[in-house]
């Protein structure tokens, strides 16, 4: 990645970071992907949520690295992976970006965990490559009408902006931080899970050259997100869904998932709202070491 892109100012105790070449030839739209790296064992792989990147699992890797090695991707064109003009940013491009993770590092036995977005690339990428999934937990799946613009006002209202033909991509360059603040404590029960440094981050990030363009096609791929829900009956790895109690997703969204994945296990987390990973890693830790 070129030398003048931000650098990450969040250092996690015993994370290295790495990237992935894009492929040569027809692949013309790929870009480089970057990752962090802890820990030894089965890996593990942490799919982050819409809007964020590999450093939302901060809290999580340390409580996990003693028994998995733990890969956290920032999927393409999130975080610090490359920013490709004119790229996909639907859940077909998203999936693709996984599957290189796993298929150029050569992993099996894995194990997906993913939030959100990430949940819902966990289940289709463990559709795609059964003989390298050994498990996934989806939590928090974003795969319902609404997603964050249920959160808030606010929200709704800067989301619609971003959507809007014309003054959309002005609109989702513009990130004061007061507004970014409130809409992602809109996912959170326990607002001070959101750590001023973390915020700082994810601003940090969005300011990259070409970063707006795709936020705003990552809105626009939530109708990608639910059709994608028609590949969850073609997972074969076992399946734990975790909602939080206070999750965006509605009692009737949950049973929907719930019917397409009837074998799945399933925990609802009291008191937690969309972004568990920040609120409650520890228990996502205790699930994840639980079966090791």
């Amino acid at each position: 990645m070129p030398s003048s892109e931000p650098r990450p100012t969040i250092p996690i105790p015993g994370t290295t970071s790495h990237t992935i070449a894009p492929r040569t030839g027809r692949h013309s739209r790929e870009g480089t992907l970057r990752y962090l790296k802890a820990g030894t064992g089965a890996p593990v792989v942490l799919l982050h949520t819409v809007r964020t990147q590999a450093e939302h699992f901060r809290s999580l890797i340390p409580l996990i690295a003693d028994q998995y090695t733990v890969y956290a991707l920032d999927l393409p064109g999130m975080g610090y992976s490359e920013i490709v003009p004119g790229a996909s940013y639907d859940e077909p491009a998203m999936r693709a970006g996984v599957k290189r993770l796993l298929t150029e590092l050569d992993l099996h036995d894995v194990t997906l965990v993913g939030e959100s977005m990430g949940a819902v690339l966990a289940l289709t990428t463990a559709a795609d490559l059964p003989e390298r999934v050994r498990r996934v937990v989806a939590v928090n799946t974003y795969d319902f009408r609404g997603g964050i613009a249920r959160s808030s006002l606010l929200a709704r209202v800067v989301v619609s902006g971003v959507l809007t033909p014309g003054v959309g991509p002005v609109v989702a360059g513009v990130e004061p931080k007061a507004v970014v603040r409130r809409i992602l404590q809109g996912g959170l029960v326990d607002k001070t899970a959101l750590r001023e440094d973390y915020l700082d981050e994810l601003l940090q990030v969005g300011r990259r050259p070409g970063y707006s363009s795709v936020a705003r096609a990552v809105y626009q791929s939530l109708p990608s997100l639910i059709a994608a829900r028609s590949r969850y009956p073609e997972v074969k790895a076992p399946v734990h869904l975790v909602y939080g109690e206070k999750d965006w997703s509605r009692p009737s969204d949950r049973q929907a998932d719930k019917e397409l994945l009837p074998a799945a296990d399933f925990t609802q987390v009291p008191g937690a709202g969309h972004f568990i990973a920040l609120e409650r890693p520890d228990l996502l830790a205790d699930l994840l070491n639980a079966v090791a």
